[in-house]
């Protein structure tokens, strides 16, 4: 399927909040790599440049800011990691999350291993986990007053996205990626989407709690049991090509509140699982979109 961001996706971009017990660590590390987007893209919001990262030829699609320096290379995909390529970089340190547990113990025999992980089977709210392994990576690569920084950053421009929404009555917001033209991914508690619009003052539009990653995947049917008129609807980058041409031709969609003038909209994509980097960026894109559309 062109958009659907299945394994490789959700093992590529989970991020971090609990430190696990790994190997014991000593020196502080020089050469870092990275199985996971969000760890990879706090690393460079640290002052610090992974030596490679798992899944590199997607982050422009999943990821896209903060841009990824042309000389990081590329670990595979995060499920099956090209260890020839690990091994030749001689890393001092790899990031990794419980989603890579099975690799772990070969992962070790090349370095010593911190494992992050955010989106759990234990649930609970993605944002705070998220600021707490920013804390916990920031004292492993002895960078602690630069995670602060980078916390105290993200939490101003979280109160300045406030400030603006709470000057435009926002309306409540419905978030989806599109998988086909029948079904969607809509985005809920307790995931990093969710917690964002939480943090700013936006009203999530669909109560009904998810998996932890912070979704449900819907029939586009449900979205009729969204019964407020004022909702709007926002998906987010990349669609699949045929998607909207097919929404045009079905009477399903036209028949949705959604498919009226100004209840509908496409933004560019933000990870949806990842860190801070992508909550702010996700911030960004809505707070933007709704003064505009104010």
């Amino acid at each position: 399927m062109p958009f659907e961001m299945t394994r490789r996706g959700l093992l590529a971009a989970g991020a971090a909040s609990l430190l696990l017990p790994d190997r014991a660590f000593s020196a502080v590390p020089q050469r870092i790599v990275s199985l996971d987007y969000g760890l990879a893209s706090t690393l460079l919001s640290l002052g610090l440049v992974p030596k490679a990262i798992a899944s590199r030829a997607d982050w422009d699609i999943w990821v896209i800011e903060p841009e990824l320096p042309a000389e990081v290379a590329d670990l595979g995909s995060s499920w099956e990691i090209n260890f020839e390529v690990l091994e030749s970089l001689k890393p001092d340190l790899i990031l990794t999350t419980p989603f890579n547990e099975a690799l772990t113990p070969r992962l070790e025999t090349v370095a010593p291993t911190l494992t992050l992980g955010v989106f759990t089977v234990e649930g609970g709210d993605v944002l705070p986990k998220a600021v707490a392994a920013t804390r916990a990576l920031a004292a492993r690569v002895e960078k602690p007053q630069e995670g602060e920084v980078f916390i105290a950053r993200t939490e101003a421009f979280f109160d300045s996205c406030r400030a603006r929404i709470e000057r435009i009555n926002a309306p409540p917001l419905a978030l989806i990626n599109f998988l086909d033209a029948r079904h969607a991914r809509i985005y809920t508690s307790p995931g990093l989407y969710h917690n964002v619009m939480q943090r700013i003052g936006l009203q999530n539009a669909w109560s009904a709690p998810g998996n932890f990653w912070g979704f449900e995947t819907i029939g586009i049917e449900r979205l009729a049991e969204i019964t407020d008129p004022a909702t709007r609807l926002i998906a987010f980058e990349p669609v699949p090509a045929d998607v909207m041409p097919k929404l045009e031709q079905s009477p399903l969609w036209q028949a949705l509140p959604f498919a009226r003038p100004g209840h509908f909209a496409v933004l560019p994509g933000a990870l949806m699982f990842g860190m801070l980097n992508d909550a702010v960026r996700f911030a960004r894109l809505l707070t933007d979109h709704l003064e505009q559309a104010a």
